[in-house]
């Protein structure tokens, strides 16, 4: 079973067909607990709003394992519309990502922030911002 983008328990089903008289036809059912290194509250940004306005939206980063984690960003392509500020709430276990959108600086635009981490079980983190304004 592929649990890759999946967090917390999971169920899966499948038919199994087959030429027993008595049972042709079989659910199989999975169940399980998808433990992941790092949590990411949202991998997706989506700032709304009026052209002129400042919009800003957090996201938290957390480590799931027992050594601490530490980030560092090495993409971001929304330099002219948006500003992000990485904040480390708790040391090694808890961050979190501010963006706030520029003002006047375009309807729709989508990017994405790269960052980096010191677990090799998850080395990357993509978030992708999608921006909307309108006047």
């Amino acid at each position: 079973m592929d649990t890759s983008g999946y967090d917390g328990n999971l169920r899966k089903s499948a038919k199994v067909h087959s030429n027993d008289p008595v049972r042709p036809v079989e659910t199989l059912s999975f169940f399980g607990n998808v433990k992941v290194p790092i949590r990411v509250s949202t991998r997706l940004v989506y700032l709304q709003g009026n052209t002129a306005d400042r919009i800003s939206k957090t996201i938290k980063i957390s480590a799931e394992l027992d050594k601490p984690l530490k980030i560092q960003p090495i993409e971001f392509n929304l330099n002219s519309k948006v500003t992000y500020k990485i904040n480390e709430v708790k040391a090694g276990k808890l961050y979190e990502v501010l963006f706030t959108s520029l003002p006047n600086v375009g309807n729709y635009y989508q990017g994405i922030l790269r960052l980096r981490t010191n677990y090799p079980e998850k080395p990357e983190i993509e978030l992708w911002i999608r921006g909307r304004f309108v006047n």
